[in-house]
């Protein structure tokens, strides 16, 4: 199944200021995105369900790897969207 992603503002906020500061970066978060509209359990993505939040209207949030055994290793966190077949990015951020 192929995925429709929605990026949020706050999401699309971390891209845009990638693109300014860190390219090599941005290419991984590119590469995550397209990764996760084919194909979400891809082992390298390390999907799960992040439990400490949920969304705005009580969603489960999963959250996905951009990065892994890095120091403030990126990740995506996201829940399925408004309709079947799509996928609401809600942040792009460094793991703490």
């Amino acid at each position: 199944m192929r995925f429709q992603l929605i990026i949020q503002p706050q999401a699309e906020e971390t891209m845009i200021e990638l693109k300014r500061s860190n390219s090599k970066k941005l290419q991984k978060v590119l590469k995550t995105l397209a990764l996760m509209e084919t194909n979400l359990r891809h082992p390298s993505l390390n999907t799960h369900k992040y439990n400490a939040i949920e969304g705005k209207n009580g969603e489960e949030i999963f959250e996905s790897y951009i990065e892994n055994k890095t120091p403030a290793a990126f990740r995506i966190f996201w829940h399925y969207g408004i309709g079947q077949g799509i996928i609401t990015i809600v942040a792009i951020t460094p793991h703490p």
